[in-house]
């Protein structure tokens, strides 16, 4: 059994940890207990890290696994149980409040040929603002031939809660225009970019333009396939029936100050997500474990 090398590290504001483990080096920030990049010896990475990304305090950032909990995206296009959750004149952020938020690292230890990274959201002395909910927060990231990432709701509370959730996976691409995502075929999927209105995936996913897209009652595996980077990176996610698709492609690209206007070739999220009718309806003293599997295989 290998002994994993931690070095604690600061990137700007934010303290963030290297992790190495056999042939994997996994680099995390405490805020948001966000995955920032990951990759294998020898290879491109898996998870991209933004080379224009802003690493300060109290601003979500633009790469790596956010995570979105306890609404997904616009807040105002969740489902009526979800916004009832919230309690707050404020404007609500996209993606919820957790990312730009400090977690506790609860822990790092070898199981066996694997490693395992355990981080707890604290809860506030008087709850969370606007969203006064008691559920526990937990994200564990398992190391060992892939990159298991789960995230736990607890309710410890005596009312049902909802809550929409992603895991927010940017990948690592040798250039989107040349990749393709195999495993939705036949699926329907709503496309925001055409006014969230509703078509059927015919094939595999290729992309020509801005993607925004939720796949619906997707099945547990997708692939990208990346000729040339003659890989295919493999997801197998668990507690999920949405997955988001998204590329910004040019002018959103360009719009953005924490990406370089050409990042976009380098970088596709696909989503591992509770949105729409998939939210979560979490009972009082009911767990639920959103999860996602990532490894890569040679063409």
């Amino acid at each position: 059994m290998s002994t994993p090398n931690v070095e604690a590290v600061k990137l700007d504001e934010l303290n963030c940890w290297r992790i190495r483990h056999g042939q994997a080096e996994l680099l995390v920030a405490q805020q948001g207990a966000h995955i920032l990049s990951y990759q294998l010896a020898g290879q491109p990475p898996l998870i991209w890290l933004n080379d224009e990304a802003v690493f300060k305090t109290g601003k979500s950032i633009r790469a790596g696994v956010p995570v979105c909990w306890p609404w997904f995206g616009n807040f105002a296009r969740n489902p009526q149980s979800v916004q009832a959750m919230r309690v707050s004149e404020e404007p609500a952020a996209a993606h919820g409040f957790v990312r730009a938020t400090d977690w506790e690292l609860g822990g790092i230890e070898a199981e066996g040929e694997s490693l395992k990274v355990e981080f707890l959201l604290p809860y506030p002395e008087g709850g969370f603002p606007g969203w006064p909910h008691q559920v526990d927060l937990t994200l564990s990231i398992r190391m060992d031939d892939q990159l298991h990432i789960s995230l736990t709701s607890h309710n410890r509370g005596a009312e049902t809660v909802s809550i929409s959730q992603a895991l927010h996976s940017y990948f690592a691409v040798s250039d989107v225009r040349n990749v393709q995502v195999e495993g939705l075929d036949g699926l329907s999927y709503i496309d925001t970019t055409q006014d969230w209105s509703t078509a059927t995936q015919a094939g595999n996913l290729a992309f020509t333009g801005e993607t925004d897209r939720i796949y619906l009652n997707t099945p547990a595996k997708l692939s990208i396939v990346d000729a040339a980077w003659e890989r295919r990176i493999e997801l197998t996610s668990s507690g999920s029936r949405t997955a988001v698709i998204w590329n910004p492609w040019i002018e959103r690209a360009a719009a953005f100050s924490d990406m370089a206007d050409d990042g976009w070739q380098r970088m596709l999220c696909i989503e591992t997500a509770n949105v729409m009718d998939d939210v979560v309806n979490l009972a009082a003293g009911a767990s639920h474990t959103l999860g996602v599997s990532i490894g890569s295989k040679s063409l």
